[in-house]
This record gives C-alpha cells, structure tokens and sequence, in this order.
C-alpha cells in the first residue's frame, strides 16, 4: 500500500520539463480518431494470441508512420520504433475477452462470444495516436521510441505463459530504458487520470484443493470421512489467513469462489470434494506467506482423517510503479490538464501483465478515467462501456511522458 509520503512528488524546475502544449492540442485534433479506431477496434474484438486482424491493422498503421516494424513478437504482438539512441516503449495489450456482448451499441462486438470487455481496444487506440504525435517530432526526440502492441494480457497459452512473457522472451525490451502504459478506468472519470508510485496492482494466484475423504451412505456417517464436512473446515481456516495471520499493513486477499462435492445426491456422502481460490498481494513476502499459511490450512483435513492435494497456478506479478518514471509522468499529466484532474487513487486489486515488463525495466503506468456518468460500467461484464470523451488525455500523457523521459534518461545516464 502507498504510504503517504510516498504520495510527495518532487517538482522538475528545469524549464525543458515545461509542458508543450501542442502534444494536448495534437490529441484533441486526432481524438475523432482515436474515438473511430476505438469503435472499429471494439466492434472486431479478438481473443488472446488471436489478435491477428488487431495486430495487422497496429502495424500499418505504425509502418505508414515511418517506424520500423517487427511482426509475430511474443507470437502474434508487434513491436515498432522509429529514432535511434535512449529508447522508450509505450505499451499496449490488445486482446478482448470471452463474452458476449449486450449493449447493443452500433460498435457493438460481430464476433459472437467475443468482447472488448476491459478497454484494450482504447488502449491500443490511444498509443496508435501517441506514436503519430511523435512520429511528427521524431527529428526533436534526440531518442528512440518503441511501440509495443502485446497480445494476451487476459489469458495465458497452453503454458500458461501471457503475452508480456511471450514479448519479453522474443527480446521485446532490449535496448528500453524505461516503459509507460495505461489502463481505462470506468471508476474514474473522463478527463482525470490516477497516477500513484510503487504497488498499483495487485499480483493474482489461483489455487485448487483436492480434499480426499471416505464416502459413503448418508444414513451411516460414522463409516465415512465425509469430505464435505472436512472441506468446510479446511475453508474456515482459509478465511482466517488475512485476518488472523498477516498483518493489517500489508493488503491481502483470499476468496474460495467454488467448492464441488463428488456427490450430487443429498443421501451419499462425498468421498472428495474440489476447492478452487484466489488470493491476491502487493507484496512478494506475502504472497510467499499465503502459500506457506494455505498449506497448514489444508493440513487440517489429514486432522480430521482425510487427505489433501494442493495444487498452485501463480499468476502474474504485482504491477509496481517506479518512484522516478511516475514522477515524470505526473508532472506531465498536471502540466497538460491540471492538478485537480491527476489523482492520486487507491491501488487495484486487479492484475496486469505489463508488471512483468516493469520487472525488466523502470514503468509507470497509469489509470484513465471513462466512467459514464451516472451509469458506471464494470470492468469484464457484458455490458461494459466507456466515456469516450477524454480518450485524447490518454494519448496526449503517453506522448508527453515518452518525450520527457528521453530527456531525463539522457540527463541521467
């Protein structure tokens, strides 16, 4: 959790940090198009490691603008750059995901059971439109800006392994000193950002729990181990982790969101019942706990005569932004639309994959605000929306950001 000292931003006096305020006059120009290519994108949605029409249409329109392109990164994302020298990569995830969608808005998904249903598609749609402004500016960068179009945040391949890991073993941050990104926010409103140092999203795990018991008829309990009524015990120790074993600083949770009994008659008595979790951290020594607290939780059936399998699926990592990185792209969000629209908002307990990428390299990433007013969306639901309205603030900080960092990284080498 971010302390408030942490929320202390150090001011840039340096005059080159000033803002320039033709990056925001360029992105409400382009926001009708950002807004079409957001509709267009939203209306084609694409699965993940599908994104192959998505992919397509990011990389001509990168190669029209006069990057150099690289297809099928991270098997099917893109990676774009123009200029040379100190490198800064704007990311975006362009996959949608398994639902069918119900607004019937006129962009609204052709692709039965598939759904821009988290944003990606404005997200893809706002960098298209940075890496247009700063193509423009390519001869003052005095850097090299990298696009990275990444498939699959939502969901892993047969191996389990996500888009950003797939990009990062095709080598997608080589030569990268720094990465930004966004992610819409329909709890935030549009035309005002959230950007806060250090953990802003939390790391998400899944787990399964096998409890083994001995079934049996319902009329004779006492020959059975009934794995249901040892289940439930195993839960309510689960339910204690947060609340008796770590501590009330560090944010945590655990939800047992199925419980499946071998029995489907109300007479016989399961010999086993399935368990499937997830828990969710913002700290690496707490997520190790949990595991470690999970364990002796289950251990209690062996205590009650029965047997336990527990068995992990670690997800991706906590999201942290870098003090250094997030100071320069608040500084840029305040000097392009005011101090009283850059929040300072509470970290997520959702999970994000452009972590992975802020392990490699210093990010910062940040919330843009799309509530509707009066009718907020929820965020993987199949009548999710957005405000469309502050699209171009989105464009306008990655750009502004990216030109700020070259410098600082130039200044700082």
């Amino acid at each position: 959790m971010v302390g408030a000292a942490a929320l202390q931003f150090y001011k840039f006096e340096d005059p080159s940090y000033m803002s320039n305020s033709s990056v925001l006059e360029q992105a409400k120009k382009l926001q009708p198009e950002i807004v079409d290519l957001r509709r267009h994108l939203h209306s084609e949605p694409e699965l993940s490691f599908y994104e192959h029409k998505t992919a397509e249409l990011a990389a001509n329109k990168l190669d029209g603008l006069g990057y150099k392109v690289k297809r099928g990164v991270g098997k099917t994302g893109v990676t774009a750059d123009i200029g040379t020298g100190t490198t800064v990569a704007i990311r975006a995830d362009m996959d949608g995901l398994p639902i069918d969608e119900a607004t019937q808005k006129s962009y609204s998904s052709k692709n039965k059971g598939v759904m821009h249903a988290c944003g990606h598609d404005a997200h893809v749609s706002c960098a298209l439109a940075a890496a247009k402004i700063l193509s423009g500016e390519k001869q003052e960068l005095n850097g090299r800006i990298r696009m990275l179009m990444q498939p699959a945040e939502e969901f892993g391949d047969q191996e389990g392994k996500s888009g950003a890991y797939r990009m990062l073993e095709d080598d997608a941050l080589a030569g990268v000193g720094a990465i930004i990104g966004l992610h819409m926010d329909a709890t935030i409103p549009a035309g005002k950002v959230g950007i806060i140092p250090g953990p802003i999203m939390a790391a998400a795990d899944s787990f399964t729990v096998t409890i083994q018991g001995r079934g049996g008829h319902g009329a004779y309990p006492e020959t059975t181990i009934d794995a249901v009524v040892v289940a439930s015990q195993v839960i309510g120790c689960i339910q204690q982790i947060v609340s008796r074993r770590i501590s009330a600083l560090e944010p945590a949770i655990i939800t047992v969101g199925s419980f499946h009994s071998s029995s489907t008659r109300g007479n016989i008595i399961s010999d086993h019942v399935t368990l499937e979790g997830t828990f969710r951290t913002f700290n690496k020594d707490v997520r190790k706990q949990i595991m470690e607290e999970l364990e002796r939780a289950c251990a209690v059936a062996r205590a009650l005569g029965g047997d336990y399998k527990l068995e992990y699926e670690l997800g991706y990592p906590t999201t942290v932004n870098d003090p250094e990185i997030t100071q320069i792209m608040r500084e840029a969000a305040i000097d392009l639309i005011g101090i009283d629209n850059v929040l300072a908002v509470k970290p997520r307990c959702w999970s994000e994959d452009f972590s992975m990428f802020a392990e490699v390299v210093p990010g910062a990433f940040m919330f843009l605000g799309a509530e509707i007013e009066g009718d907020r969306r929820s965020h993987h639901s199949d009548t999710f929306d957005l405000d469309e309205s502050g699209l171009f603030i989105g464009t306008a900080v990655l750009a502004e950001t990216a030109k700020r960092l070259i410098k600082h990284l130039e200044t700082h080498k």
